[in-house]
């Protein structure tokens, strides 16, 4: 089934490639034929491969995805007001399905400069921008899921901010999949750009709506210049059905410096890579995940950061909560080059599991290669303790109420560092509201 299903996925590419040879994306071609080969010989990865010996994705291997169609422009709008953020003050491009919706969007005015748009568009009207650029940082050799998202990269985000820029108001990016019957799959493929000395923060969200199952396979590039500054949050809410697959890949010139916060909340299977390259001295990079998971979840979150120049920092802080009967990886990669010294590097994840059939896999990894450095890692998994219950209790709390203000006080280390108030807003109700439902969900299985 498996061999089968790949096979599909080559036959596909072949018709997709005849519909984007001549829409001025010809010069992508050697580019995507490249992956879906690469594709072809890597297969879906197993659980008998390192990577991914915690995580099965047989359920995704089996199924016959295909490419989501475009929904009704009234069922894209409904869906829009679930991933709108309140109060937030945002330039917003909005995809239904994988496809750009300009009616949904409001790109606001930019600073002299930019270039924002949809990557479709750029494709065929900016090669000179994107090509120097698009699928150089995120490798598809070793990654069969990453290689697919190149083969068959249809829309997505391109931004380019010139030397000096500051971005006044942040970029959020809305995903949101509407099964219509089929398991369908969608490509969202983004591609951030900062000259020397740029700002901007960047917000990317997926959500999906409506039974049934779908995949989302996305793939974000972001390449910072001398000195540039980028604060990027993901937001991940996908339905209970869903599967989503992400890479986040940053490369990093000389003291730049990058913040990502990563909220995995929704999806059946969700595996987040996370991979960030330290090329240029004094840079810096702080990592910042909380996952939160309940019933037969599975949320997966593969870091790496490489030290690959002298004089850089990195810090790294990951939590997780498991209810219910649902799985928490967590697996963390620090690898510090020969030539870095001076690298300053530490990794923490901590986990809380709030019933007895949850579980979580975390495995923090040091490579050092070079002796003048200062590293640390570590990792710890608990429960709620009984005496803090008891003591809310004891202050007239119930207990659902006493387990939620625990659990918020254990999440709130993470949301308290995301920059947009906003965001904290809406996963501070998210979190206390969680645990009820979780609850509820748990007394169905």
């Amino acid at each position: 089934m498996t061999e089968g299903t790949t096979e599909l996925y080559v036959s596909n590419f072949a018709e997709f490639e005849k519909q984007h040879a001549t829409n001025g994306q010809a010069w992508t071609q050697p580019i995507r034929r490249a992956a879906i080969s690469r594709f072809a010989a890597l297969g879906f990865p197993t659980t008998r491969h390192e990577e991914w010996k915690y995580t099965n994705v047989a359920p995704i291997a089996r199924t016959p995805f295909r490419m989501a169609p475009r929904p009704s422009q009234e069922r894209a709008a409904e869906a829009l007001t679930t991933a709108t953020i309140a109060g937030l003050t945002c330039i917003q491009l909005v995809f239904v399905n994988g496809h750009y919706v300009p009616e949904l969007s409001s790109p606001r005015p930019l600073p002299q400069g930019v270039h924002l748009s949809n990557l479709a568009a750029a494709l065929g009207q900016a090669p000179h921008q994107v090509e120097p650029h698009l699928a150089r940082y995120a490798a598809y050799e070793d990654h069969a899921f990453v290689a697919l998202n190149t083969a068959f990269m249809q829309d997505g985000v391109a931004l380019f901010i010139p030397p000096g820029c500051v971005m006044p108001e942040p970029v959020h990016l809305v995903f949101i999949t509407l099964p219509q019957g089929d398991a369908a799959v969608t490509y969202p493929r983004n591609l951030i750009v900062l000259g020397d000395g740029a700002q901007a923060a960047v917000i990317e969200s997926y959500i999906g709506q409506g039974p049934g199952a779908y995949l989302t396979n996305t793939v974000t590039e972001i390449a910072l210049g001398e000195n540039a500054v980028v604060d990027h949050c993901k937001l991940e809410g996908e339905s209970r059905e869903a599967y989503h697959i992400a890479t986040l890949q940053i490369h990093q010139a000389r003291s730049s410096n990058f913040t990502s916060h990563s909220m995995t909340m929704g999806g059946a299977l969700v595996r987040n890579d996370l991979n960030v390259v330290l090329a240029g001295q004094g840079s810096e990079c702080t990592l910042n995940g909380l996952f939160m998971g309940t019933g037969q979840q599975h949320l997966d979150n593969h870091t790496r950061i490489d030290h690959a120049q002298p004089h850089c920092t990195s810090r790294e802080l990951y939590k997780g909560i498991l209810d219910g009967k649902a799985r928490g990886v967590f697996n963390g990669k620090i690898v510090v080059h020969k030539d870095a010294q001076k690298t300053d590097a530490m990794q923490t994840n901590k986990n809380l599991l709030l019933s007895e059939e949850a579980s979580v896999d975390t495995k923090p990894q040091l490579e050092i290669f070079n002796n003048d450095v200062k590293c640390y890692h570590g990792s710890t998994i608990g429960r709620l303790e009984d005496a803090s219950i008891f003591y809310l209790r004891s202050r007239g709390l119930d207990l659902a109420a006493a387990r939620s203000l625990l659990t918020y006080a254990f999440a709130s280390e993470i949301i308290g560092r995301l920059k947009h108030e906003p965001i904290r807003t809406m996963l501070d109700c998210f979190v206390l509201t969680w645990l009820p439902r979780s609850q509820r969900t748990k007394e169905t299985l």
